[in-house]
């Protein structure tokens, strides 16, 4: 479908009709998926001459990131609000500076707040002729049913495990028998995959994580597996902001005058800057808490999967198992549970994710889920 696109946009270019090029676009698809790639491959095919050849300049520059007239759209906070998305429609209504298409690749766009969501609805309705919106969310009903309405949906699957373990091969040079764990491990994430196989501190704080249910013997046992988890991710994600926050303070004083000399020139510019200062650091607060969310669901994600083996095994189900390297602690606490406590388990661990999502306290949120998995 994005090959016959690209071909009537060409068409289009030419003076032609291009039948089935549309002007707004919504990759879908399950974390790990490659909704990203795929509408960055799709823009290398709108913007090169060969449609998307892989090897000219153009394609190169899309797929890293700095050809002029690709915008990508990363939210790195809790939200993608309105004032941002304005800002970003007066960009794209330019027109592009190589004479093919303007392309705005918004990745996470399902983070628009409401106010956010309606501008956007209003510039993909009434777009310019030569700008490609190319959004990304895990499903079409993450989005504004008006917005998805307006969109050709382009609907991603999971690589199976075979092809991940392949990619970290080829690609990274992973020995075959980490490959095949790491793709089993990150049930079909390449991304999380490639960490696992190539980080040794990703494998231990997997292992911390897939620890819980056989600790979860007390209530003191369970709140203190909360507190663990939630510390770490804590840890993580203060660990992650600092690196990112030195470099961007650093350059916004470094823009506003800082360390520079004339009588006057160092205070005023400074002085003058520090609205921006602030607006930065409310957004670095909003990106630590998103990254400590981030880590806790990933954490709440493995949790799932390991129940999910666990009642695979008491179901005596023929599928391959994501923890198949934990199949002692499978098969154990299969045997001392039934299949209806096990998809409770399951259901605790959703509910946490949907509270978290909710802005509930994440000890508080954290707390009631390992209650809710305490062995009896």
């Amino acid at each position: 479908m994005l090959s016959r696109a690209a071909a009537a946009a060409a068409e289009v270019l030419a003076g032609g009709r291009g039948a089935g090029m549309t002007h707004a676009w919504l990759f879908t698809g399950p974390p790990g998926s490659g909704r990203e790639e795929a509408a960055r491959a799709f823009a290398a095919a709108l913007l090169c001459s060969d449609r998307g050849c892989g090897h000219c300049d153009l394609c190169h520059q899309v797929l890293i990131g700095s050809h002029p007239d690709v915008e990508i759209v990363r939210p790195q906070g809790l939200s993608y609000g309105i004032k941002d998305t304005r800002q970003l429609i007066l960009r794209a209504a330019g027109a592009p500076t190589l004479g093919r298409w303007r392309v705005v690749l918004f990745e996470d766009a399902d983070r628009a707040t409401e106010g956010a969501s309606n501008a956007l609805l209003k510039a993909i309705e009434e777009p310019p002729a030569r700008t490609v919106w190319l959004l990304c969310s895990p499903s079409p009903d993450d989005m504004m049913i008006t917005i998805r309405s307006r969109c050709r949906i382009v609907t991603l699957r999971t690589p199976p495990t075979g092809a991940v373990a392949h990619v970290l091969m080829t690609r990274d040079g992973v020995a075959p028998e980490m490959a095949e764990f790491a793709a089993r491990a990150a049930q079909g994430h390449i991304e999380r995959a490639r960490r696992l196989a190539l980080d040794e501190d990703s494998r231990r704080r997997r292992e911390a994580v897939l620890s819980i249910p056989r600790s979860l013997v007390g209530v003191g046992e369970c709140v203190a597996a909360a507190e663990k988890l939630v510390k770490t991710a804590e840890e993580e994600a203060a660990a992650v902001s600092a690196v990112l926050n030195e470099a961007e303070t650093a350059e916004l004083r470094k823009i506003y005058g800082e360390g520079s000399s004339g009588k006057g020139l160092n205070k005023g510019l400074v002085r003058g800057g520090a609205g921006a200062l602030k607006e930065l650091e409310d957004r670095q607060k909003s990106r630590a808490t998103r990254l400590k969310r981030d880590v806790i669901d990933n954490a709440l994600l493995d949790l799932v999967a390991f129940y999910r083996d666990v009642l695979a095994v008491q179901m005596g189900a023929q599928v391959e198992l994501a923890n198949g390297d934990l199949h002692h602690d499978l098969t154990t606490l299969a045997r001392a549970s039934r299949p209806e406590e096990t998809l409770k388990r399951v259901d605790a661990i959703m509910r946490c994710r949907e509270r978290l999502a909710a802005n509930v306290n994440p000890q508080m949120a954290v707390e009631a889920m390992t209650l809710s998995l305490r062995r009896p």
